[in-house]
């Protein structure tokens, strides 16, 4: 069994329900981008790979994530796991520390920011592969998932400095419900 991108990209929605939402393989597939499968193979590979479980006392199959592991995984494993590609000058969307959730907490500078290229983008930037192809669609329907890739991307591809930044943002924001606030 061998993680990929997209198994990020799903757990990380999962971990982004409200608290006793049910999560659905249809209603992820649409929102993320995916096909079905696509969703269900990635989620037997997170169960695999210890990011999420299965409940089994549940008829409903029904899975929820492991915060704890994901969170780790994503703050010190994913920027070895899957190190974003650098292009060239594109526009797109801002992602890493360009992304609304990090860029007021930095000094601007005269570098182009990092954007996941895009043709309805609206920054000019340096590109920057997002964590899954189909993550600028994800992040204009959900908020809160545009702020989770993002700092998952500073995690990917910042400085020690974004990385410091980003790291208690992300934690926060995967927290379960109530108990963490958001960027």
């Amino acid at each position: 069994m061998v993680l990929k991108p997209q198994d990020l990209f799903v757990a990380i929605r999962l971990a982004l329900l409200p608290a006793g939402a049910h999560f659905r393989y249809t209603e992820a597939a649409s929102a993320l981008g995916l096909s079905r499968s696509e969703v269900h193979a990635a989620v037997r590979r997170c169960v695999a790979a210890q990011l999420a479980s299965e409940l089994a006392h549940r008829a409903d199959a029904a899975v929820a994530v492991n915060r704890g592991n994901l969170v780790e995984f994503l703050l010190h494993g994913a920027r070895f796991a899957f190190p974003p590609t650098h292009g060239g000058v594109t526009r797109g969307v801002p992602t890493a520390h360009a992304a609304p959730g990090l860029a007021g907490r930095f000094a601007p500078t005269d570098l182009l920011p990092p954007v996941w290229p895009h043709p309805e983008g609206t920054t000019r930037g340096r590109a920057f592969e997002p964590l899954y192809r189909s993550a600028p669609v994800a992040a204009a329907a959900d908020p809160r998932m545009y702020t989770a890739l993002a700092l998952v991307d500073a995690m990917r591809g910042g400085t020690a400095r974004d990385r410091s930044v980003a790291a208690p943002l992300l934690e926060a924001l995967l927290a379960p419900s109530g108990s963490g606030g958001s960027p």
